[in-house]
């Protein structure tokens, strides 16, 4: 492979071939079915799979591509271009998107596609539009240079942003067809920065739920009843001190925290030395706002190996213009826990509901209603044509060699196909770098990452073949 030529190559074929159709499907409002219930009748999820399916049926490629529909579910695009020898190389993304928001800057929006700066703005470009297209523009600069590959198949579906509550269905109803993989390219993750190739070792579980206090039964006035009936506020502060101190932000679960492996420990710190203070920098901080430390390799510990909860939703407060002087019958809020891997979410879900409702302060009525937990993720140790080619890959498209590091996210497909494949190498990826901001406003693609990482792929799926 010649670095130059193939660059120059893949650099086209993106501003020709790629951009025009990314920016039309960046155009069309392909909310998950967790954000639009009504995702059938409104047909924007089917519009956008038949979007990128024409555009691949038009690179004249061999093979077949096909979108799949099982019964009741989100449609799966799958694509079959044959190769090489007998091993098979997998692509996944999704085409799916989260929700608009609010607060784009001006002149921008989810669902117009503006390129400014060598950016391409709105909703799904980075997260995870871009993912097909790469997938494919890597296939089709080793075919053009006459560089060799495996059969290449691509899992493409529209309910990730949903949990992916779909795809194992699909991946049962696939199975013949699909094959045993040899090699995983997932094309969904994050990256420190935009100067070199971000490997993902591993990701975090999510053991969510909603935990709900309630003292009586109808709101009374607070100066009559304050002092005497406990607010079912004050009993959720009590119950959440069971789980997190208040001060540190420590999870007290003990079993939440694995023994984090020595490789995993190293590749923290190289990244802490890597990307520095964007660590926490990256962050729209309010004024005079800190990170929880200052530590740049433990601020990566506890977004990576390490619990931490958020709260995400609350019910039983009024907004603020319409609250009287109440105290409300019951107060409940959503929780989201992020559990490191080599954890057993079951088990964590069965001891939260525990921690909970045992022994309920004032003997308030509490209640703790679990979500399904998505599990966690840890890579396979990398063989070692597969670091070689990584370092290769990055270092030519790049200028730099890869960082390996962990993401606070999670993909919960990421544990199905370690349980599918279990003799498969796997490559996780992504664009997302700082400020890229793929769930709120002003998503963007950094185009040129993602030319980047279509020639690190190659190299990958390139050296695969041999």
């Amino acid at each position: 492979m010649d670095p130059t030529q193939f660059r120059s190559f893949v650099d086209s074929y993106w501003d020709n071939q790629i951009i025009p159709t990314l920016c039309d499907y960046v155009a069309i409002p392909a909310q998950s079915p967790k954000f639009d219930a009504d995702w059938a009748a409104h047909g924007h999820i089917d519009a956008a799979v038949k979007k990128v399916s024409d555009w691949i049926r038009a690179q004249d490629l061999p093979g077949t591509v096909e979108i799949v529909r099982l019964e009741g579910r989100t449609p799966v695009l799958f694509a079959d271009i044959p190769g090489e020898g007998t091993e098979t190389v997998m692509f996944y993304a999704h085409l799916d998107k989260q929700p608009p928001v609010d607060g784009w800057a001006p002149g921008l929006g989810p669902w117009t596609p503006v390129i400014r700066d060598g950016k391409l703005y709105g909703r799904g470009s980075a997260d995870d539009g871009y993912g097909t297209f790469a997938a494919i523009a890597s296939i089709k600069a080793l075919r053009q240079h006459g560089i060799r590959h495996a059969r290449t198949v691509l899992v493409i579906e529209t309910c990730e942003e949903s949990g992916s509550r779909d795809l194992a269905a699909y991946f049962d109803a696939l199975a013949p067809r699909l094959g045993t993989p040899s090699l995983c390219v997932i094309l969904d993750s994050g990256a420190g920065d935009y100067d070199r190739a971000w490997i993902t070792t591993n990701l975090r579980g999510l053991v969510g739920g909603t935990l709900d206090v309630s003292t009586i039964n109808e709101g009374v006035h607070s100066g009559d009843a304050s002092g005497i009936v406990p607010s079912s506020f004050r009993v959720l502060r009590i119950l959440l001190n069971r789980l997190e101190d208040a001060d540190t932000g420590e999870i007290l679960m003990k079993d939440l925290y694995p023994e984090i492996p020595a490789e995993r420990l190293q590749q923290v710190k190289e990244t802490a030395a890597v990307v520095g203070e964007a660590v926490y920098s990256k962050f729209p901080w309010q004024p005079g706002a800190q990170p929880v430390a200052q530590d740049l390799t433990e601020l990566l510990l506890n977004r990576t190996w390490r619990p931490q909860l958020a709260i995400t939703g609350a019910a039983g407060l009024p907004p603020l213009d319409t609250a009287g002087n109440v105290l409300r019958p019951h107060t409940a809020l959503r929780l989201s826990l992020r559990v490191p891997p080599l954890v057993d979410l079951t088990a964590a879900t069965v001891k939260l509901k525990r921690l909970f409702e045992t022994d309920p302060p004032y003997g308030a009525r509490v209640s703790y209603e679990a979500e399904e937990p998505a599990e966690a993720w840890n890579a396979p140790a990398t063989a070692s044509w597969l670091e070689a080619a990584l370092r290769r890959g990055s270092e030519a498209f790049f200028g730099q060699p890869p960082c390996y590091t962990g993401e606070g996210g999670t993909l919960p497909l990421l544990t199905m196909l370690g349980e599918r494949f279990p003799d498969a190498q796997f490559l996780v990826t992504g664009v997302l770098g700082p400020h890229s901001n793929a769930h709120g406003p002003n998503e963007f693609l950094h185009v040129q990452t993602a030319k980047n990482i279509t020639g690190v792929v190659a190299t990958v799926v390139a050296a695969h073949c041999k």
